[in-house]
């Protein structure tokens, strides 16, 4: 079986959550025999260097892209590439259409490039997938605006391809679709009756991260050493809200003088991260806050701070689902997490973490004061988590169940092909 993965984006350089699940799902189906063939827009030969999907032995097929968008400048034409613009390419369907194979084309990718996905997949017969992974309708009003925002005042010369495309019935028309969290499956069961949606959550390679890799992690950040560590992890940008977290530290030190919060990701959003380390400057937070910067997928630092901290903290504005949760719990850390619709599908209070209101920080100091204060708490928390994700969410058990899915689809075209076989 080979497969085709759509993706709208892929730098190794601003390294996500999608880019993680994208990694583990390939590795996955590559242990029940199925070969993965990425598709994404090209990029500087800077940024495609160190290509951990790559490295792993899949192939990654380049293809030319656009953001159609005139009248824009180009940092805001940079961050509609990095967090959701609507790009278009006249070269994919050429590139899909030759690809010799096929089994199924599975999107990763909403707009017109999923759209592109879905009309070579109608052309051949074969079934089409989409992943909803930064959320479709489950999505905050401030959020859909803030993707919006820097396109903002141009002009999208891409729209007429996107009406011909019928991007807008992706959802509608894909054979099957797959999302992170039951919230986000129900509001497309409501809106799309009818159609098969599938709640097919991420998963990590438990046991990559039960590898005692804290050394590692001393060698790398010795200011941490016998320090009470809170960990964030994720792209610098508004919707992760680190800003807010950066705000509530000089409340946690008063409490806790030896704590130190830890942000680990790729900046995806420059400006943003200017005035986090402005802010960091102004209150005199340096000795308390730390940028580690983006660390690569399954580097040693990166799982020996997974295992240090003593929680992984979420301040996400929107999180449909939140890998970094599960990474948290294979690590044997425990988490405490905004109230997203994600981290609320999975977390469960007082066995494996603590959810919060960004509204009412209180709510945030309290679990903190909770966890600090009692380490046993986070020993128990942590292992809860890692029997969750061993029973639930590793990789090989959820990559087998997508195998299935792709043979029932495959099954369903075939008979459509040969009627006489049924």
């Amino acid at each position: 079986m080979r497969v085709a993965h759509l993706l709208r984006k892929y730098d190794p350089t601003e390294w996500g959550g999608t880019e993680t699940a994208i990694h583990r799902l390939t590795a996955g189906l590559a242990g029940h025999g199925v070969e993965s063939i990425v598709y994404a827009p090209r990029i500087s030969s800077a940024g495609a260097a160190d290509d951990p999907l790559a490295a792993s032995g899949r192939s990654v097929r380049r293809f030319r892209a656009c953001m159609p968008v005139w009248g824009i400048s180009s940092e805001r034409r940079r961050q509609l590439v990095a967090l959701g613009g609507n790009a278009i390419s006249f070269d994919l369907p050429g590139v899909l259409w030759r690809e010799e194979g096929l089994s199924v084309i599975h999107s990763h990718a909403l707009g017109r490039l999923g759209a592109i996905g879905r009309v070579v997949a109608r052309g051949r017969r074969l079934p089409f997938i989409v992943s909803v992974h930064g959320g479709a309708y489950d999505l905050p009003s401030a959020v859909r605006e803030g993707l919006l925002r820097p396109g903002a005042g141009g002009w999208d010369w891409g729209r007429p391809f996107g009406m011909l495309l019928r991007a807008r019935h992706i959802l509608k028309e894909a054979d099957a679709v797959v999302t992170v969290n039951p919230r986000e499956a129900e509001l497309i069961s409501e809106r799309h009756p009818g159609q098969r949606v599938f709640t097919g959550s991420h998963g990590v390679p438990a046991a990559l991260y039960t590898r005692d890799s804290r050394s590692a992690a001393r060698d790398a950040f010795p200011s941490l050493r016998d320090r009470p560590v809170l960990l964030v992890l994720g792209r610098i940008d508004p919707t992760k809200n680190q800003d807010w977290l950066v705000g509530q530290a000089a409340d946690l030190v008063r409490r806790h003088p030896r704590i130190c919060l830890v942000f680990a990701g790729a900046c995806t959003d420059p400006a943003y991260a200017g005035a986090m380390r402005a802010r960091i400057a102004r209150d005199g937070l340096e000795d308390c806050v730390k940028l580690a910067g983006s660390l690569p997928f399954g580097d040693a630092r990166l799982i020996g701070l997974l295992q240090e901290a003593r929680a992984v903290v979420v301040p996400s504005v929107s999180e449909t689902f939140g890998i970094v949760i599960l990474e948290a719990w294979a690590a044997g850390t425990p988490v405490i997490s905004s109230r997203t619709s994600g981290a609320k599908a999975i977390v469960n209070e007082g066995v494996n973490g603590l959810l919060f209101d960004i509204e009412r920080p209180a709510s945030f100091h309290a679990a903190v004061d909770r966890l600090l204060g009692r380490p046993e708490l986070g020993a128990e928390w942590g292992a809860a988590g890692r029997a969750k994700v061993a029973a639930e969410f590793d990789t090989d058990v959820l990559a087998g169940r997508m195998k299935r899915l792709y043979e029932e689809l495959i099954g369903e075209k075939n008979a459509l092909r040969h009627p006489s076989r049924r």
